[in-house]
């Protein structure tokens, strides 16, 4: 008997990639140059030394690896390849990444997967508390993929991890580091009623560039999510944090911080933005640290709790002091 005739294979459509730099059906651009070089801002063949940091080896950071791979346990330290890993894991620091390592979001400066994840890890919560008793850290740092395809947005596992880490560690404060959870007020209040002892979700980056930085949020609506925090949970510090060196001015993002202290926000932090790859956004130019000493000193001014701005800084960088020096701030 004769095989059934197969149908003509047709070809499906080349979608656009709308990633900047990037050639549809094809990938990323490539200039010739090798690609650290590529990384950098057009014209720069290196990076500024402010911007040198050492690789992490032995002790505390070999340490902290092995409990993650034991717990499996993702954290925003490594797939945000975050600069100052090594100086965290060695404090005995870690920022846990709960609900999975694939994004239903694809931002153009992050090196987090994005996709459709599967499923949702119920016992996720135990294992981040478990890890925190044994790491014997005094300030955790909770964030998260975005799960748009979760009804709460993932909010219920945020609040679980909140209460598992204050019932495992008593003494041990917690940061949370959330999405915008597409503005739901009701998500947002699911993780307050666990009280957390900083709220923080970051704004990015200023209004003009969202729709190439953050295509799938939007800017007020980042705000929106600030101010119900700080309204509803005044004794949660509201924080915030910004990327720069992606084409902003410096009155621009000075007007990101007007916004975020006339919504609530008490704690801020700004630091360069590093390309992580070729296919993410252009790293348009280096600020130098005089320009970042330039915006805390103004921050200051706005009355910001805490200010922390400098070339490395990142959302979790010394958070443990930043919410401490915002709490002095708060009790005088």
């Amino acid at each position: 008997m004769a095989d059934p005739p197969t149908a003509p294979r047709i070809p499906l459509p080349v979608v656009p990639d709308r990633r900047p730099n990037v050639i549809p059906g094809k990938g990323p651009l490539g200039d010739g140059r090798p690609m650290w070089q590529q990384l950098l801002p057009e014209g720069v063949d290196r990076r500024p030394p402010w911007l040198t940091v050492r690789m992490p080896v032995g002790g505390k950071y070999q340490e902290l690896d092995g409990l993650m791979r034991g717990q499996r346990l993702h954290t925003v330290c490594e797939e945000a390849r975050c600069p100052n890993i090594g100086e965290c894991w060695s404090f005995g620091t870690a920022t846990f990444m709960i609900l999975g390592d694939i994004c239903t979001r694809a931002c153009a400066f992050c090196a987090v997967r994005s996709g459709r994840p599967e499923g949702l890890d119920t016992e996720e919560p135990g294992r981040v508390a478990a890890a925190v008793a044994e790491m014997g850290i005094r300030h955790a740092v909770i964030t998260s993929v975005d799960r748009d395809d979760l009804p709460d947005g993932g909010a219920g596992i945020f609040a679980a991890t909140i209460r598992a880490v204050h019932q495992a560690v008593p003494t041990c404060a917690v940061e949370v580091l959330t999405p915008d959870f597409q503005g739901v007020r009701s998500s947002i209040e699911t993780v307050l009623e666990a009280r957390p002892e900083v709220f923080n979700h970051n704004i990015e980056t200023v209004p003009r560039l969202f729709p190439r930085v953050r295509p799938k949020s939007l800017y007020r609506r980042s705000l929106g999510v600030l101010r119900t925090a700080a309204e509803l949970a005044p004794a949660s510090s509201a924080k915030s944090g910004l990327m720069v060196g992606l084409g902003e001015s410096m009155d621009e993002v000075k007007e990101v911080l007007r916004d975020l202290r006339e919504h609530g926000v008490r704690l801020v932090t700004i630091g360069q933005y590093l390309r992580p790859s070729l296919k993410h956004i252009r790293c348009e130019r280096f600020w130098r640290p005089e320009e970042f000493a330039e915006l805390r000193e103004y921050g200051d001014r706005l009355g910001f709790d805490h200010v922390e701005s400098g070339p490395l800084v990142r959302s979790s960088y010394h958070a443990h002091e930043q919410a401490q020096a915002g709490a002095r701030v708060a009790a005088v």
